[in-house]
């Protein structure tokens, strides 16, 4: 697999926006949040102009996500030749973030298309190779499900056999009681032997992943978790200060990162890794559609490593001791509390 890493939305968006430029054939865009509001990269613009040149465009959006791109846009768009489809299921949201150009090159990882995430770090990997066919076939179940009709795609959902010894792509849809990634978290804490660090934006962890968590702290793992001071959610951040608070009490090593981070990644002793969609909150875990690629090969685990490394270099330790509950906190945990007990 040929891979390239991508740790922030500008660089993200950049390497996006020149490989659909290069796209000859095909552009499949599946993901929770675009809005034509991008100053910088008038994705809209450049898509619409690919369909209108005879590139095969279809689109998967989320209805809840993208609820702020117009009509209008969504009009010119198909009216240039793009299929748009919108994937709304209640509480069950397509929280998948996938470009695959031409068929042969990937992009998966957390990057949505709004202005506000100009300034964030993020994660993203760009894929070329034979993981690029199980991207393919992933997307074209939800296109499928979404009514999406065209049979060059829909044939492409034959079921790929996966090699789990080196990377594999994770499919995540609680929606049809394939909820993967808990299987994934648990088996890959239970068997940490010196250390797991994770990255997330927003924290709203369940039970039995607070109980892992604490069960790898007494087997002596160091565990390291790292979010932003600050994200883009008021109400995420009480709640993630809630569970952080009592996590620490427990042993589990929170670093505050100084600007918003919407990366989402894990590392196990430094010999395997998570690359995705996926935040560690209930909404992921229970509710929504996420994506993932799990990885094996050194090289590119090392690398994730170091990425990360960088991260928590530049953030400081939480200290529960010194940390004081906010009266929001006071109303708000018994009931996260409650809830998280319940589900």
């Amino acid at each position: 697999m040929s891979y390239k890493f991508y740790t922030n939305s500008r660089k993200t968006w950049q390497a996006m926006f020149d490989a659909i430029q290069a796209a000859r054939d095909s552009v499949y865009l599946e993901t929770y949040i675009f809005l034509d509001d991008l100053h910088n990269f008038n994705f809209l613009r450049l898509i619409k102009e690919k369909a209108k040149d005879g590139v095969r465009v279809r689109i998967v959006l989320d209805a809840f996500g993208s609820l702020g791109l117009s009509k209008q846009a969504v009009g010119e768009l198909r009216a240039a030749g793009a299929e748009v489809f919108f994937y709304s299921n209640f509480l069950h949201r397509i929280h998948r973030k996938i470009l695959i150009l031409d068929e042969r090159v990937a992009f998966i990882g957390g990057v949505n298309f709004h202005q506000a995430a100009l300034k964030w770090s993020d994660l993203t990997l760009q894929i070329r190779g034979t993981m690029v066919d199980s991207i393919l076939r992933s997307f074209a179940k939800v296109y499928a499900e979404c009514g999406g009709r065209d049979t060059h795609i829909l044939i492409h959902q034959k079921k790929i056999i996966l090699d789990q010894t080196r990377n594999w792509l994770v499919e995540h849809f609680p929606e049809h009681r394939s909820a993967t990634l808990k299987r994934i978290y648990k088996q890959a804490l239970h068997r940490a032997e010196k250390n797991v660090i994770l990255v997330t934006p927003y924290l709203w962890p369940r039970r039995w992943f607070v109980r892992a968590l604490h069960q790898a702290v007494l087997r002596g793992v160091r565990v390291e978790v790292l979010v932003p001071k600050v994200s883009n959610h008021l109400l995420g951040d009480t709640v993630g200060y809630f569970f952080m608070h009592k996590l620490a009490l427990f042993g589990v090593n929170f670093y505050l990162e100084p600007k918003m981070n919407h990366a989402k990644g894990m590392l196990i002793d430094g010999r395997e890794g998570l690359v995705g969609s996926n935040n560690l909150d209930f909404f992921s875990f229970e509710l929504n559609s996420e994506v993932g690629v799990f990885l094996k090969d050194p090289p590119i685990v090392r690398e994730l490593a170091t990425i990360i490394e960088k991260w928590k270099n530049k953030s400081v330790l939480f200290d529960p001791h010194t940390y004081k509950p906010k009266l929001l906190d006071y109303i708000l945990s018994p009931i996260v509390y409650l809830f998280s007990r319940i589900f």
